[in-house]
């Protein structure tokens, strides 16, 4: 068994796509259209085209809001994405506007930073010492 789809609750797919292609440099795995104006659509990284997808999930069901509002009130990451070096990414980010709850933290092996992903969600970044 492994890990094929994974999903984060985004406000706008539009606007997520634009944020997760754009400034997060994944690239564009599937979108299908679902009727309205949903769709099916995934990212995933360049470095593992055929790896773990990121669904771009609709924020329609009624307990998705009040659930997201919650993690960011709590300042609490929804999903975590590994990097070769935080201050770095921290640093590349920044330089496109990405706005962050938390600056690079080392925790013993562990560097983190957080982002707001402005789609409604915080994301941590991460990098373990070998």
């Amino acid at each position: 068994m492994r890990i094929n789809i994974t999903s984060v609750f985004v406000d706008e797919q539009v606007k997520a796509l634009r944020f997760y292609t754009e400034v997060l440099d994944f690239v564009k795995k599937n979108d299908v259209p679902l009727g309205g104006k949903d769709r099916w659509l995934t990212v995933v990284s360049p470095e593992n085209p055929e790896g773990t997808e990121l669904l771009l999930e609709p924020s329609g069901h009624p307990a998705a809001k009040p659930f997201k509002d919650a993690l960011v009130a709590d300042g609490t990451p929804f999903t975590q994405f590994a990097v070769d070096d935080v201050p770095a990414e921290y640093e590349r980010l920044r330089g496109l506007g990405v706005r962050f709850t938390q600056e690079p933290t080392v925790m013993g092996p562990v560097t983190t930073a957080v982002l707001d992903d402005t789609c409604g969600n915080l994301i941590q970044i991460v990098h373990m010492a070998s």
